[in-house]
């Protein structure tokens, strides 16, 4: 077996591993869970992320036959609308199971079998992101449910760390903002990098923690008016927000729920679980402001000249350099089970000074979704394209993020009403 053909059979293996440890402790009626607008059923979409393999490095990559025959009128997502799959005729979790191994092995033997074209590594790759993007899902889905923890092996919190008070202040000037063609797999809405040109800011060097919310909220954020934009206000009123979704008020202070175990509120973490418009009124009644996509991307993985007065043209694939995350750099891969403290690892700072610009939580950009110069769709057309202008940009990714999806140009993208996803925020100081 190649390199290659290693590489994308271990790729298969872990994430298939991950899916399952994500939903095999789940009953039937948890696997298909309560219809709404924000979730799948666990169910249906385990058949997704098996049919979506087979749909793409089975049958248009290698021209193999469906596993089942009935698998694009249950699971093709493009055709299937999502109110509808509560009521899909849909297989027990054992017949999913045996569909999604059938497909799985199907694919680990045509890698056995010999060296995969560009094509279908290409394939191979989309195939195990898009389940490692479904894995982080599910976890969000037992959240939303307030279903119990996965059962996942965990690492221990990370060590206390120092961090410099205040912003981090970065230069104007033009910066290289998006994927090149050297740079891998990447998403279309990756490409193409580009010059953009940057007036100087000063970023927060950690995500807004809890205790930060919370002096909003106790202050009376919510109820304000001045601090939320009319969409805001809309969506606080038809929602009835008064905080947090999962947080509530209890003799000794503010509680959160994390799964289905209410706990004392962790000052020193990120806020979570926050949607776009609640990230903005924190910010107007902080005189503060979202970044820019593109500061964002900046203060990341933009070198600086050793006296911090302009940008030296080079770039980072991470934060901290080229080596891929590990458990210093980054709160990533599930592996501690939750947020860590915003002050924690120090490893993985950016040239900047910025800290868990990748991990832990996703952070709300000020931009929405909108597609890079010269926009190409790739193969999978319903990746990106349907979704610009209406969507958020978020950037960074989350503790539950596989590690091997996210990198600084990667690019996530929510509706502003969302906060059933592991999303925070990080400020900027207005200019």
């Amino acid at each position: 077996m190649s390199a290659l053909a290693a590489e994308l059979t271990a790729w298969h293996v872990d994430a298939r591993a991950r899916t399952l440890a994500l939903l095999d402790d789940l009953d039937d009626a948890q696997l298909l869970g309560p219809q709404l607008a924000i979730v799948n059923p666990p169910l249906w979409e385990l058949g997704h992320v098996a049919w979506f393999h087979e749909h793409w490095a089975w049958r248009q990559a290698r021209g193999g036959a469906p596993q089942r025959r009935d698998a694009d009128a249950l699971y093709d997502s493009a055709a299937v609308a999502h109110g509808t799959r509560w009521q899909l005729p849909l297989p027990t979790f054992a017949a999913t199971r045996r569909y999604a191994t059938a497909v799985h092995d199907a694919l680990l033997s045509a890698l056995a079998g010999g060296d995969p074209t560009p094509e279908t590594a290409y394939f191979h790759r989309l195939g195990v992101l898009h389940e490692d993007m479904h894995g982080e899902a599910f976890a969000y889905t037992r959240q939303t449910l307030g279903y119990p923890a996965p059962p996942l092996a965990l690492l221990p919190p990370p060590a206390a760390a120092r961090l410099a008070d205040g912003d981090a202040r970065l230069p104007g000037g033009t910066v290289r903002i998006g994927a090149e063609p050297g740079d891998g797999f990447v998403f279309d809405n990756e490409k193409w990098a580009h010059d953009v040109h940057l007036a100087p800011f000063a970023m927060a060097r950690t995500a807004v923690s809890n205790a930060a919310f919370a002096a909003f909220v106790d202050d009376g954020g919510y109820r304000d008016e001045a601090h939320w934009s009319p969409l805001g206000r809309a969506w606080r009123c038809a929602v009835g927000a008064a905080h947090p979704v999962y947080w509530r008020r209890a003799a000794s202070g503010w509680e959160e729920r994390r799964y289905d175990t209410w706990r004392p509120l962790r000052p020193d973490h990120p806020v979570l679980h926050v949607s776009w418009f609640e990230a903005d009124a924190y910010c107007r009644w902080g005189g503060r402001r979202l970044p820019r996509e593109a500061e964002w991307e900046a203060a990341a993985a933009a070198e600086l000249c050793a006296d911090g007065s302009r940008y030296s043209g080079a770039r980072r694939r991470y934060p901290w350099g080229s080596a891929p995350p590990t458990a210093t750099h980054a709160n990533l891969d599930a592996r501690r089970g939750d947020t860590v403290a915003v002050a924690t690892l120090a490893d993985g700072d950016s040239p900047a000074g910025c800290r868990q610009m990748l991990g832990n939580v996703w952070e709300w950009t000020a931009d929405a979704f909108a597609p890079y110069p010269g926009f190409v769709v790739d193969p999978y057309r319903d990746y990106s394209a349907p979704w610009f202008a209406t969507h958020m940009v978020l950037r960074g990714g989350c503790w539950a993020t596989r590690a091997r999806l996210i990198r600084a140009t990667w690019r996530n993208f929510y509706t502003p009403d969302r906060r059933d996803v592991f999303a925070g925020f990080r400020t900027c100081a207005r200019q």
